[in-house]
């Protein structure tokens, strides 16, 4: 199943979501990514946890399979 024809599937990526919060996530780029604003401000206003909350959040990204965009769609693998 092609994931264009899946309007259930984000067009963003779980995998660059991840890569951005493990190496951006003090700035919650991986969450901007997502459309996650309120959340990405508050990882930016805390240093993304001092680096733990972001770290986490990252390699949660990769891991898990019901991560979802701003939309509640399900990011792509």
């Amino acid at each position: 199943m092609s994931y264009q024809n899946n309007p259930e599937l984000s067009d963003k990526s779980k995998l660059v979501a991840g890569l951005l919060q493990i190496f951006l996530g003090t700035l919650g780029i991986g969450r901007f990514y997502t459309g996650h604003v309120g959340m990405a401000v508050a990882q930016l206003l805390t240093c993304g946890g001092l680096g733990i909350w972001s770290l986490i959040d990252g390699i949660l990204f990769l891991v898990s399979d019901d991560r979802t965009d701003a939309q509640g769609r399900k990011l792509r693998a």
